[in-house]
């Protein structure tokens, strides 16, 4: 998929520009998607899959009309491989966690089976963790097919179950008419339940976020210095200014406040922002007292 590689490579130019001279590359976990029509909406959003891809690297193989195992329905002249031949295909290229957000074109009564099926093929690629979505329950079959997980992960220690149908159950405004497919904000929810569980399975790190909570006040003409801090993400982090600082007052990318305030008394508020060294992103806006 052309449009994933390409944002597969800006993400990894971001985290280069991110890193200060000489600082070791971060080395990110491996994590492959294997999604059917419904999964699909995430690549095309690009806010979903800049949240999907924090703290990790993503290879997001989804096509519509895919199956578990056998030939998939036509779309647009083409029959897309079924997961288990993209598993078999694609080998150790898969990594160690793999996604599975497939089975709405699969039929109830071969589904259990197909998981067995599947589990196996991944194995035998070497792959260590899976994290299968269960199916919204739009449709009585996809509550037999989310049971079929369930039970599969009871048996296999390597499956987890990441439960989209509860996840998403309470919002139909992230569905188009037919209560599968996704609108972007459902595009977004998906992409943050993945990596979620991801975080929980220990493959990405939290995203940044802005430790610092208050500032010391500034005195009129005198020099000032601050330091800012983050907290989780991956070290280093670069920061910089959203809206501008009052006068005089300047962030550096390595968090430090500094300059001689050149503006009136009074309360003045500014929004930061730090990157870590996986791409990901925090905000918080700061308010400076000059006296």
């Amino acid at each position: 998929m052309k449009g994933v590689a390409a944002a597969a490579l800006a993400a990894a130019l971001a985290v280069c520009l991110a890193l200060p001279a000489g600082a070791a590359p971060v080395h990110l976990q491996h994590v492959t998607v294997i999604g059917d029509s419904v999964a699909d909406a995430i690549s095309l959003s690009s806010s979903a899959t800049a949240i999907l891809a924090q703290g990790i690297s993503l290879d997001l193989e989804v096509a519509p009309c895919r199956r578990v195992e056998g030939a998939g329905c036509p779309y647009d002249g083409v029959r897309p491989p079924s997961a288990i031949d993209l598993i078999t295909s694609l080998g150790p290229k898969l990594g160690p966690n793999v996604v599975i957000a497939v089975g709405y074109n699969d039929f109830e009564d071969q589904y259990a089976g197909e998981i067995q099926d599947a589990l196996a093929a991944l194995k035998a690629a070497g792959v260590k963790h899976v994290w299968w979505l269960t199916m919204r329950a739009a449709r009585h079959p996809y509550l037999t097919m989310n049971a079929d997980i369930g039970a599969a992960a009871q048996e296999s220690p390597q499956l987890t179950v990441v439960d989209w149908n509860v996840y998403s159950r309470s919002h139909p405004s992230w569905f188009r008419s037919d209560g599968i497919h996704l609108e972007n904000a459902g595009a977004v929810a998906m992409a943050t339940l993945i990596h979620s569980a991801l975080l929980a399975g220990g493959v990405t790190t939290p995203s940044v976020d802005v430790a610092t909570a208050s500032l010391p006040v500034a005195r009129d003409g005198r020099r000032y210095h601050a330091r800012l801090k983050a907290r989780a993400g991956v070290a280093p982090y670069r920061w910089s200014l959203i809206e501008r600082a009052p006068a005089g007052i300047h962030l550096e990318p390595n968090g430090t406040i500094d300059g001689v305030p050149r503006a009136r008394a009074g309360r003045y508020a500014f929004a930061v922002q730090v990157r870590d060294a996986a791409g990901s992103l925090g905000t918080r806006q700061l308010t400076l007292r000059i006296s």
